[in-house]
């Protein structure tokens, strides 16, 4: 017979063993894909993307256009989203918390001539 103290973890780690099935891998290339647009009228803009994959590419327009492809898996905690523009800083975030799986990716298409830095870093725009 198992003492308590060794009959917990064997118990702990049966019902996360339980619970891997359920967070089955998500994927952004299979999500439906999301987009806002934000005014904007400056001359440099900050992408803070946290570390998500994404494209920055110039484009013949005025705003500030960006696309999500952002995939849960089965959810057994809560999501973080954010994406907003402020004072020329693109503030980009997509993940879970708890148990959760997710992924994501953005495209940032960005007016012609506007200074792009990617986290405060120099960066190029592709296309």
């Amino acid at each position: 017979m198992l003492s308590r103290k060794k009959a917990a973890p064997a118990l702990l780690a049966l019902a996360l063993a339980a619970l891997v099935p359920l967070t089955a891998c998500a994927k952004a290339g299979d999500a439906t894909p999301e987009d806002r647009t934000f005014e904007f009228s400056g001359k440099s803009l900050n992408v803070k993307s946290h570390g998500i994959p994404t494209d920055l590419v110039p484009a013949d327009r005025k705003d500030v256009k960006v696309t999500r492809w952002f995939d849960v898996g089965p959810k057994v905690g809560t999501t973080k989203e954010l994406w907003q523009l402020e004072d020329g800083t693109l503030e980009l975030r997509a993940g879970c918390n708890g148990l959760a799986n997710c992924d994501a990716k953005f495209r940032v298409e960005v007016p012609r001539g506007v200074a792009v830095t990617r986290d405060g870093k120099a960066t190029d725009l592709k296309g």
